[in-house]
């Protein structure tokens, strides 16, 4: 037999992942699994285009989550026999190998537990992303760009779909604004710690005296509604534009009137969509994205009250969330959970699994603090 500790680590683990198991609902998401294989095998899917990549693209996603859970477990029974074998043979080679393995499955359950913190009332909901560039002028607009790559080759990594609804660029380089949707699940709640204020410190690349800039871009989550959610938009409070779908370089993508602007006149909300070459469907999209943002404006007001009622400021860490400094060092730096790395190119490249494991835990440390 294996020796006691590593025995008692392996029973740890599994009691860990039977955790998983209830708080997840792998029953629940079997179900959804079987029910959307049957839409996807309907012969007049792809009728409606947009509701045919919405129900691939959770089926790829909730596929992917069971397949990770169900390759986990099996990871860990063949831990077991891996080292009990050693154990038994004498076999220092495999006790090593044994030793290793248990190391990566313990991380590995790590990250698999943070999803267990995930209960809020949304958090099982897909993310719509926003970014806007803010101060710093076309390097800002350079790294809202590098933003909106970094979570979409995150999404890449996990096999998750990106839905982009609309993109505004910067006359130089770069984006004002980019809005999109991230279909995974849990997206919500996992890309929500992401929200606020990134800033980067580098030398300009369109400085040609070669000087550090400082600029800085905005972050939004939102979980992306369905059609329970109750949020009444009467169409009196909406103003509606419609204008020329446009790309980089202000080169038209077509010739019709496609693109649309909702603005909600008592808040002042203005979302905007022209990824779709329909105006009507461009409309249904930004009523989508309006509706969420709304919602979200909705539960901010409460949760001030709430706090104005408990009389507690903490948790207003403030906007500014992270660094990300290319000179004259390498750090990226989350400045609510102190997490850094210093492999920012690894950051920009969608590695960035640990410092959203980071801000879950700590978003949930001060949840705990603020009711306490």
């Amino acid at each position: 037999m294996a020796g006691p500790d590593f025995e008692t680590q392996i029973k740890q683990l599994k009691a860990t992942m039977h955790t998983i198991e209830q708080v997840l609902d792998l029953d629940a998401m079997r179900a959804e699994i079987a029910d959307l294989g049957e839409q996807v095998a309907a012969p007049d899917l792809w009728d409606d285009q947009a509701n045919a990549q919405r129900v691939t693209g959770r089926l790829s996603a909730l596929q992917g989550e069971l397949d990770r859970f169900t390759r986990l477990h099996g990871r860990i029974e063949d831990l077991g026999i891996l080292a009990e074998l050693a154990a038994e043979e004498s076999d220092s080679d495999s006790m090593a190998e044994a030793e290793a393995e248990l190391r990566k499955v313990h991380k590995a359950v790590e990250q698999l537990e943070v999803r267990t913190l995930l209960s809020g009332e949304y958090d099982s909901r897909e993310a719509l992303v926003t970014i806007r560039s803010g101060a710093g002028g076309v390097d800002a607009a350079d790294f809202a760009e590098m933003l909106m790559r970094m979570y979409t080759r995150w999404a890449e990594r996990n096999n998750y779909n990106v839905e982009v609804f609309d993109t505004s660029y910067a006359e130089e380089a770069g984006l004002k604004s980019a809005t999109f949707a991230i279909h995974a699940p849990y997206g919500y709640g996992t890309l929500s710690v992401e929200a606020g204020t990134h800033r980067l410190v580098r030398i300009s690349p369109f400085d040609n005296q070669g000087r550090r800039q400082t600029s800085f871009a905005a972050v939004e989550v939102v979980p992306v509604l369905e059609q329970t959610d109750e949020i009444d938009v009467p169409e009196d409070e909406i103003r509606v534009d419609v204008y020329r779908s446009s790309g980089p370089g202000g080169q038209s993508v077509n010739t019709t009137d496609s693109a649309v602007r909702l603005t909600h006149i008592p808040t002042g909300t203005v979302v905007s969509c022209q990824n779709e070459k329909s105006q009507l469907q461009n409309k249904a999209s930004a009523m989508v994205i309006l509706k969420a943002k709304l919602l979200a404006l909705k539960k901010a007001e409460e949760r001030a009250q709430l706090d104005e009622l408990r009389g507690d400021v903490q948790g207003s860490w403030g906007d500014q969330m992270r660094n990300y400094v290319l000179h004259p060092y390498q750090l990226v730096k989350d400045l609510r959970t102190d997490y850094e790395t210093g492999n920012p190119q690894a950051v920009f490249d969608g590695e960035i699994d640990a410092f959203l494991e980071a801000g879950i835990r700590w978003r949930r440390g001060a949840d705990k603090a603020a009711v306490s």
